[in-house]
């Protein structure tokens, strides 16, 4: 995954020439100050750029086409020092098209009780300019996080960084493609959707390849290309017998590196972000590709398996918000349950597509047969990961809207040994516990593919729901199904009546 550092958030701060000159300053100074801080913090992903003190309508709207227009800005931090009357911003407000979030902040921490006089007061009005530009965002209906507290306070550049790293998710996905080799598979309903939808809403597009497409890249795969990867393979993972030189079984690991290589030469030249498969339109390839999905989804691709396009570019989301942070990503999936009587637990698995990032320890390279898809035995990673908390988010297409569905989960060591199930495998509890958790989940149509993390939270998935402007929905230590119930009934008459909001 590439750095964050490519991206750029702006520095915004909002006056007016009511105060003379030397007032805005004094403003542009501490906003400069502030700017410089937050660019030099460890906690912000990405480069913080400070911006000319805005204080006419003519210079917010020019600003606002510019963020538009960037390559590299993914959002704006607006900060209002002094006042800032509302009226100015409703021209840049109405064309800007990336996320802001409204830092109420002020540059002092503390009252100068001794000291303070009205000079003071007029430099200092946050408490006062960012109630009106609160007002304003309110009153043209904006989605935005409001972020409240002295900008130099721990909790408030854990806020910021999460929102920046939705934001970034956000830019990401901005003329983003997703291959998807076949069709959805069979008949399941819910990995299907709107494409078009999708792209005017979250703005990827889903494109559309048979496997002879890629099966060509995967015959001009070098023989010394084959031998340099799986040399990798071996450096990396601990390689089963019958897969190093000389076993009976290397042919399949050969032939599964071929598959990566061409695979993601196709996906570099199509210059995609992610990418599905299916185990029902597999003409072409002798085998699944296991290893090959696991590797690209560890480099930052997304991934949605059985043609799920709306899970492939969520992975991907949620890869972007995660880049640097330590703990993985990873597509997955709810196959089992363990329903001892105060012990409930799920097993998150799938036959092969799980992320490496995710592995408590370095994962074994094996090879088993697969009772499904009809073709060779399939090459992948099989590893357990380590216990701790994390996240399952799903995206679902309802028909009149998208909607975001996170569950927090705690992952638990069993302390079993799976030996007849090698396959990459988590087991969580869901909170607030699996009961109440698989309720909700299937009452608010929750699908059976995820993105799985231990590196992005719900708070993370909550930005970049805003930002997008999709519905947005928690299961966590609070959920109660009688009020979630009623939320899931609230929401669908908000989103049905906000279509006639103006």
């Amino acid at each position: 995954m590439d750095s964050l550092k490519r991206f750029e958030v702006w520095f915004i701060t909002g006056s007016q020439h009511l105060y003379g000159e030397d007032t805005l300053r004094q403003v542009a100074e501490n906003s400069n100050s502030i700017a410089r801080v937050l660019g030099e913090s460890r906690r912000l992903p990405v480069k913080c750029i400070a911006k000319p003190v805005l204080t006419s309508p003519e210079a917010i709207y020019e600003l606002c086409l510019e963020a538009n227009g960037s390559k590299e800005c993914v959002g704006l931090i607006v900060w209002m020092h002094t006042f800032s009357p509302a009226k100015m911003w409703i021209a840049g407000l109405n064309v800007l098209q990336i996320p802001f979030v409204h830092l109420h902040t002020q540059f002092y921490k503390e009252i100068p009780w001794g000291t303070i006089d009205m000079d003071f007061m007029n430099l200092n009005q946050s408490a006062h300019g960012g109630r009106e530009f609160g007002f304003i965002n309110t009153r043209m209906r904006l989605n935005r996080k409001v972020i409240v507290g002295h900008w130099k306070d721990e909790d408030i550049l854990r806020e910021l960084e999460v929102w920046v790293r939705a934001a970034c998710a956000w830019k990401d996905s901005q003329n983003a493609k997703i291959a998807r080799f076949g069709d959805n598979m069979r008949e399941v309903a819910v990995t299907e959707g709107d494409k078009v939808a999708a792209q005017i809403r979250f703005g990827y597009a889903v494109n559309g390849y048979g496997l002879g497409d890629l099966v060509q890249y995967i015959d001009k795969v070098r023989d010394v290309d084959v031998t340099r990867l799986v040399k990798e393979y071996e450096d990396l993972y601990e390689v089963a017998e019958s897969l190093r030189p000389g076993g009976d079984r290397r042919e399949a690991l050969l032939e599964s590196a071929k598959i990566e290589i061409g695979l993601r030469a196709f996906l570099e030249e199509g210059d995609f972000v992610g990418f599905t498969t299916t185990f029902e339109n597999l003409h072409g390839l002798p085998q699944l590709p296991g290893i090959a999905v696991q590797r690209l989804m560890a480099e930052g691709y997304g991934f949605g398996a059985e043609g799920d396009w709306k899970t492939a570019a969520l992975v991907r989301a949620m890869k972007v918000m995660a880049s640097g942070i330590e703990g993985g990503t990873s597509f997955m999936e709810d196959y089992t349950y363990h329903l001892e009587e105060g012990n409930m637990m799920v097993l998150g698995a799938h036959m092969l597509e799980i992320c490496p990032t995710i592995a408590e320890k370095t994962p074994s390279l094996e090879i088993h047969p697969l009772s499904i898809g009809g073709k060779a035995d399939p090459v992948r990673l099989v590893f357990d990961v380590p216990a701790g908390p994390g996240i399952n988010a799903a995206v679902l297409d309802m028909g009149n809207r998208f909607r975001i569905l996170v569950n927090e989960v705690e992952v638990v060591s069993t302390g079993q040994a799976l030996p007849k199930l090698p396959v990459a495998r988590a087991v969580w509890v869901p909170k607030p516990d699996l009961k109440t958790a698989a309720t909700a989940w299937i009452l608010a149509g929750g699908p059976h593919h995820t993105g799985f993390s231990q590196a992005v939270t719900s708070e993370h998935i909550e930005d970049f729901a805003e930002m997008v402007g999709v519905e947005y929905l928690l299961i966590d230590d609070d959920t109660h199904l009688a009020a979630f119930k009623k939320e899931l009934m609230w929401n669908e008459s908000y989103y049905y009546l906000s279509r006639g909001i103006g």
